[in-house]
């Protein structure tokens, strides 16, 4: 099952008290990065974050869900409607998310 616009909008909304929110369409789902870096996604209208240490302190009662089959685990946020919620887990989350990879030039 894809996500819907709908869901992705509504989610947008909840952060748009965030500088740099970016998403990608990737086979139906979204994509979501946060200054640059992938932070986690829509999938089947859930947001799922990366379970680094800081988004597990911050919700350490988060289930842990698969994106899809054959993916890591990732963490469920059930909070989407609490936008204080969502602004303080994604500033929590962002210096122990990795680098953007570079591009090799051919």
């Amino acid at each position: 099952m894809a996500s819907s616009k709908e869901y992705l909008e509504f989610v947008l909304g909840q952060l748009s008290e965030l500088e740099e929110i970016t998403y990608r369409a990737m086979m139906g789902e979204f994509i979501i990065k946060y200054r640059g870096k992938i932070i986690g996604g829509i999938y089947d209208d859930r947001l799922l974050v990366k379970p680094v240490k800081s988004a597990i302190r911050y919700m350490p009662m988060a289930l842990y869900e698969l994106p899809y089959e054959g993916a890591k685990e990732m963490l469920l946020v059930d909070e989407v409607d609490n936008k204080e919620f969502l602004t303080g887990l994604f500033h929590a989350m962002y210096d122990e998310l990795p680098a953007p990879k570079t591009k090799k030039t051919k």
